[in-house]
C-alpha cells in the first residue's frame, strides 16, 4: 500500500546521525544523500522493501511533527527493540510514553518503544508478539 515515508527534519545533519544509528539496529544501510531539484538536502534509507526518508522541507519553512501520527518500525525480538530504542536516545531522540516492553490489550500482546526524533516526528518500534 505505501511507497515510502518521508519526515521534515530541521538539522538534517544532526536527522541524519539519529536515523543511521536508529535504523542501524534494524539492519538498513546510513542514508544516501538525494538532494531535490530545487536544492534542499534528503536522505533515503532502504531495507527488504521499505523506504523511509528524512528530508530539508522544500517550501523552506521549519520542519513540525504530526501532532497524533507515529511511524511504527518493526523489530525482529525484544532485544533488538531495546537497542533501538537506546539508539535512539543516545542519538538525540526523547524517549516518551511508558518505557520499552511488552503491553497487553484482551488478546493483543506486543513489545512497544516509543522515541521522538530530534524534529520531534514520534516513533515506534513494534513486535507483535
Amino acid at each position: 500500500m505505501f511507497s515510502h515515508v518521508m519526515v521534515g527534519a530541521n538539522d538534517i545533519e544532526e536527522s541524519k546521525v539519529f536515523y543511521d544509528n536508529l535504523l542501524g539496529v534494524l539492519g538498513a544501510q546510513p542514508g544516501i544523500p538525494v538532494p531535490n531539484l530545487t536544492g534542499q538536502q534528503r536522505y533515503f534509507y532502504f531495507l527488504d522493501d521499505a523506504t523511509f526518508c528524512i528530508s530539508e522541507p522544500i517550501d523552506g519553512n521549519p520542519a513540525t511533527s504530526a501532532n497524533g501520527s507515529t511511524i511504527g518500525f518493526n523489530v525482529k525480538d525484544e532485544e533488538q527493540g531495546k537497542a533501538w530504542h537506546k539508539a535512539g536516545v543516545e542519538n538525540g531522540g526523547t524517549s516518551i510514553e511508558d518505557p520499552p516492553g511488552v503491553r497487553e490489550y484482551d488478546e493483543v500482546k506486543i513489545f512497544l518503544a516509543y522515541l521522538r526524533d530530534p524534529s520531534g516526528n514520534k516513533l515506534c518500534g513494534l513486535l507483535r508478539l
